[in-house]
């Protein structure tokens, strides 16, 4: 049976990880299995595609709209990979991914009646946002938060190797207390756990296709993605002399970004900075909150002279800043570091 799985979550909670480690996985103790990654971005080769790839993985790339959108495009390209004897197919979508329950399976479903089994609609969620949930001090946000956790069949706690056994306990009793129709898996896609259960679930179940009341263009839906953007930037960079530490270049620019985004009051959910050398080595550092410790995903194994660099972030703030910010970063510390610049992309859109 041949499967498709979208992964739908809010920034940060883990998607792409879990993306990857299941692709992983599920290829060695399954059958085959890959992973597309959705993004807004114009362009080829986006940061999620390219880390995937540099990881050895099954992997390829919708962009330039959300797969909401381009049903025929998903189509053909999950009909390539089921030709060529894939198992199972996971998607993501934008970070914000609400409404794709109707958009991607139902459109599937009507477009392409019996030729693709849909499996449960999965849903991330990270324990920092089920706190963020159960407080309700998230304002606009909340509406977010909640409407993805509304359309799932199946939620992902992820990190769970971050908390303690009674958090994980706590926290899958309120999610199933508050979303009663999805099944609920606690999960570590940095570690592994979990992956086999995930596997099962989405091998043996499918999708409920239920239609929940989710406001999609209301009231509440405007003030939520009104408050949000999307900013890409690619660009190569050179030392002029020596060579440097690309792992601490990325944090350093995470560092400016963090501050200057705290400074204005807003948030960034979410800020992927990847770099790789020529010969293939790659480094990776997430920022996931202004007020979070900032994650190095993967160290470079030895000093740079010469990198390509993908950043991707989603904030709460008008584009403008987004984009300001973080070229200021990307400008202040380069300089310390005696890089020189090519510029090669700059794109920044809102979400409203």
């Amino acid at each position: 049976m041949k499967k498709f799985a979208v992964f739908s979550g809010f920034l940060g909670s883990g998607k792409t990880t879990t993306m990857m480690a299941l692709t992983k996985y599920f290829t060695e103790k399954h059958g085959k299995a890959a992973m597309i990654s959705n993004d807004l971005g114009h362009g080829v080769n986006l940061a999620d595609n390219r880390l995937a790839q540099l990881s050895g993985l099954r992997a390829s790339e919708i962009t330039d709209d959300c797969i909401c959108y381009v049903n025929e495009q998903l189509a053909q390209r999950l009909n390539e990979y089921y030709d060529d004897g894939c198992v199972l197919v996971v998607s993501d979508i934008p970070g914000f991914g609400v409404g794709a329950l109707e958009h991607v399976y139902h459109g599937l479903a009507e477009k392409f009646p019996g030729q693709f089994t849909l499996a449960p609609f999965t849903v991330l969620v990270e324990p920092r946002t089920v706190e963020m949930l159960r407080s309700g001090t998230d304002g606009d946000l909340h509406y977010l938060y909640d409407t993805q956790l509304r359309e799932a069949d199946l939620i992902l706690l992820n990190k769970c190797d971050l908390i303690s056994q009674a958090q994980r306990a706590a926290d899958l009793g309120w999610l199933r207390e508050h979303y009663p129709l999805a099944e609920t898996l606690s999960i570590s896609a940095l570690t592994g756990e979990g992956m086999e259960e995930l596997s099962q679930a989405l091998l043996k179940g499918e999708a409920s296709m239920r239609r929940p009341d989710i406001g999609y263009g209301g009231r509440e839906f405007r003030a939520a993605m009104g408050k949000m953007c999307e900013f890409y930037l690619q660009y190569h960079a050179v030392v002029c002399c020596d060579d440097f530490d690309g792992t601490a270049y990325l944090l350093d620019i995470a560092r400016k970004v963090q501050a200057a985004i705290a400074e204005s009051g807003e948030e960034i959910p979410h800020l992927k900075l990847l770099a790789w050398e020529p010969e293939g080595d790659f480094g990776k550092v997430d920022l996931i909150g202004k007020d979070r410790d900032i994650l190095v995903t993967r160290p470079f194994a030895k000093r740079c002279r010469d990198i390509a660099v993908l950043l991707n972030g989603s904030g709460a703030c008008p584009a403008e800043r987004m984009e300001k910010v973080v070229t200021e970063a990307v400008n202040a510390v380069s300089e310390e570091y005696k890089l020189e610049l090519m510029i090669f992309k700059t794109e920044s859109m809102g979400m409203g």
